[in-house]
C-alpha cells in the first residue's frame, strides 16, 4: 500500500513514521520550499504526544528538544492564586515539554528523514482523482502522482479538507491575538519549568522559565472582530512592546517586565480553532490532525492530537480489510476525544476575553473550579490517553476500496 501525505510539518512526518512501522509506505508533500525550521513560537508536547511517540519509537529527539513542564499555576490580576492544574499523565510516568515549535518540526522531520522517508518540498496540492483503484494527486507544478490513499496534514487552511467537502467550514476565529517572546535578566520566582498564567485587566499572560535562565512568554489579546489579512504584520515588535507594556502596567506581577525588556518579540496572529466539520473523509481521502480538528493554543493539545491522530490512523490501515473501513473506524474511535478537548479550549477562551463583571464572576469561581478541573476525568483522559501499538483496532465498517498490500 502506498500513502500520499500532504503537509510536512508535525502530522506529516508524525504519520510516515507510524506508516512505516505499519509497513505502509508513505511519501511526504510539502507546499513550501523549504522546512518551518524558524517558524512558530513555543508551545506544549503533552504526556499523551509524547505517549504516542513512544508508541513509534519517536518520542526521543521530541523530548530532548524541549523542558519538562508538569503544570500551571493559575493567578488573578491581582496576583490572587485561583488553582493550579496539572498537564502530565496522572502516573507520573511521563511529564509534557515545552518547546519551540520550530524545535518540534525539525526533531521530526530529521527522524523521518533519518527512517528513510522521502520528503519533497514545493508540492502545493491542488487537486485528487480518483481512479477507481487509487487516487491520482495533481500539484501546482502540474506533476502528478499515484497511491492508494491520500492523508492531509496541511493543517488549519487545509486544501485536502475542501476536496473532501467544499462546504466545510472555515477556521473560526476564536476573539483573540496571540504573540509571544523571550526575556533573559528578568528574576522571576516560579521554579524553572513551571508555567505561571494570569487572567489580567486587559489580557491573558503566561510564562514559564528555561532550564537555562531564559522566560519564555505569550500573550492572548481579546480583540472581538477578526484583524483583516496583512493587517497585524504592520504592526512592529517594538509596537507591540509599548502597547503591552502599558496594558499589564496595574497588573501584578512580572508580565510588563518581561515584556519591556524582552530581546525577541514574535510577530502577532489570530487565534483560530476548527471544530464542527462534518466530513474527515471521503473515499481514499482523510485530513487528519488540524486540517480535521483544531483546538486554539490554550488546550495545550493541538501537536499531541495530531500525532495521537498519525499513530492511530496508521494502527487502523494495518488493522483491517479496507481503507474506507479503516477511516470509519479511526473517525469512531477520535471524534469523541478531539471534540471534547476543542469544547474544552473554547470555554477557557471565553474567560481570557471577560468583561468587567465576568472577571469578578471568573476570579470567585475559578478556585472552586480548578480543584475539580485539575482532579477532574476529562484532564485524566486527556493526559494519561495510552495508545498500545500491539492492539488492533476494532473494525466499525467492512465496505470500501480493499487495502492492498
Amino acid at each position: 500500500m502506498k500513502a500520499l501525505i500532504i503537509g510536512g510539518g508535525i502530522a506529516g512526518p508524525s504519520a510516515a513514521m507510524a506508516l512505516q512501522r505499519a509497513d505502509i509506505d508513505a511519501t511526504v508533500y510539502e507546499s513550501h520550499s523549504g522546512g518551518a525550521d524558524n517558524v512558530g513560537i513555543f508551545m506544549t508536547l503533552g504526556s499523551n504526544g509524547i505517549d504516542a511517540l513512544r508508541s513509534i519509537d519517536a518520542d526521543a529527539p521530541a523530548v530532548a528538544a524541549g523542558f519538562p513542564t508538569p503544570g500551571i499555576d493559575m493567578v488573578s490580576t491581582t496576583g490572587k492564586t485561583l488553582g493550579q492544574v496539572r498537564t502530565s499523565r496522572p502516573d507520573g510516568d511521563l511529564t509534557s515539554r515545552t518547546l519551540k515549535r520550530a524545535d518540534l518540526y525539525s526533531a521530526l522531520r530529521d527522524e523521518a528523514l533519518r527512517r528513510g522517508i522521502d520528503i519533497q518540498y514545493g508540492k502545493r496540492l491542488v487537486d485528487v482523482k480518483d481512479t477507481g483503484n487509487g487516487i491520482r494527486a495533481i500539484f501546482a507544478d502540474g506533476t502528478e502522482e499515484h497511491g492508494d490513499l491520500l492523508i492531509g496534514c496541511d493543517g488549519l487552511h487545509s486544501t485536502v479538507r475542501t476536496l473532501i467537502d467544499p462546504t466545510a467550514p472555515a477556521p473560526a476565529y476564536s476573539g483573540l491575538i496571540g504573540l509571544g517572546g523571550y526575556t533573559r535578566g528578568v528574576p522571576v520566582n516560579t521554579p524553572a519549568g513551571s508555567y505561571q498564567m494570569m487572567f489580567g485587566k486587559h489580557a491573558f499572560f503566561g510564562y514559564a522559565p528555561a532550564p537555562d535562565g531564559e522566560v519564555w512568554w505569550f500573550v492572548n489579546l481579546p480583540r472581538p472582530s477578526e484583524p483583516a489579512r496583512g493587517e497585524l504584520e504592520g504592526t512592529g515588535a517594538e509596537q507591540w512592546r509599548s502597547h503591552l507594556t502599558e496594558l499589564f502596567a496595574d497588573d501584578a506581577g512580572p508580565a510588563a517586565e518581561l515584556i519591556r525588556a524582552s530581546h525577541e518579540i514574535l510577530p502577532a496572529s489570530p487565534v483560530h480553532a476548527m471544530m464542527g466539520v462534518p466530513a474527515w473523509h471521503r473515499g481514499r481521502i482523510i485530513a487528519i490532525g488540524d486540517a480535521a480538528h483544531a483546538p486554539s493554543p490554550t488546550s495545550g493539545q493541538g501537536a499531541s492530537l495530531s500525532i495521537e491522530d498519525a499513530v492511530e490512523l496508521a494502527k487502523a490501515l494495518r488493522d483491517l480489510p479496507t481503507i474506507e473501513g479503516a477511516f470509519a473506524a479511526y473517525e469512531t474511535l477520535r471524534r469523541p476525544r478531539v471534540e471534547q478537548i476543542v469544547k474544552q479550549a473554547a470555554r477557557i477562551n471565553n474567560n481570557k476575553a471577560a468583561g468587567p463583571i465576568g472577571r469578578v464572576s471568573r476570579d470567585l469561581m475559578m478556585p472552586l473550579i480548578l480543584p475539580r478541573l485539575a482532579n477532574s476525568k476529562h484532564t485524566r483522559q486527556t493526559y494519561g490517553y495510552h495508545i498500545d501499538w500491539d492492539t488492533p483496532t476494532a473494525t466499525t465498517a467492512n465496505s470500501g476500496a480493499p487495502a492492498r498490500n
